[in-house]
């Protein structure tokens, strides 16, 4: 096994546990997600009925517990060429891919920051990206899971005008819908009607 194979399992073992509950809105240089994980569904169509941004979080269902799946393994312990490796990233590859996503965000619409990872990078105008909750996902690091991963299609003139990883805000009408793509495996996509530069809210 090659090393740095090793290297992305330490990585996503660190990630799965962020997955589990620390937050903050979109970080330049960290894998930080936003903090309101658990939510109800009454809460989350409240907060979207009422215009509030969404987190990352609301994307995952509140019973997808990742974590699970490192207690059978002592990844300190396991060696670059321990077979055990293989089969870890091999079922994280899989869960990753079929992370469950919230039936209730279809067809609302959604405002949601993130990171922006065109799937065409000499694009001067991106129709078509993956929106994600970290700095580098896709491109630098590994993906994000599924339920963590937003494919964008921008409207007729709604293509933003940007570059790889600009943070921003997404406005438009949430699918549940599954796209697979080299970068990244997606559990939703958003129509966008407007993308722009983030700013917090105040």
């Amino acid at each position: 096994m090659h090393r740095h194979r090793l290297a992305i399992l330490l990585f996503v073992a660190e990630l799965t546990l962020l997955l589990a509950g620390c937050g903050g809105e979109p970080e330049q240089e960290t894998a930080g997600r936003p903090s309101d994980a658990g939510l109800t569904s009454e809460e989350l169509a409240a907060d979207i009925e009422l215009g509030r941004a969404l987190q990352w979080d609301d994307l995952i269902p509140a019973d997808w517990r990742p974590e699970t799946l490192f207690e059978q393994y002592d990844i300190d312990n396991i060696d670059d060429d321990d077979p055990r490796a293989d089969a870890l990233f091999d079922k994280l590859q899989e869960l990753w891919a079929k992370a469950p996503v919230v039936q209730e965000l279809d067809g609302r619409e959604v405002r949601l920051p993130g990171f922006v990872v065109p799937l065409t990078m000499d694009a001067v105008e991106i129709r078509e990206f993956l929106l994600v909750p970290y700095f580098g996902a896709c491109i630098h690091v590994p993906p994000p899971p599924s339920n963590q991963t937003v494919y964008v299609v921008t409207t007729d003139g709604a293509a933003y005008r940007g570059e790889l990883f600009d943070t921003v805000w997404v406005e438009g009408t949430m699918h549940i819908e599954r796209f697979s793509n080299e970068l990244g495996e997606a559990g939703y996509r958003i129509d966008a009607t407007n993308v722009s530069p983030y700013e917090e809210e105040g």
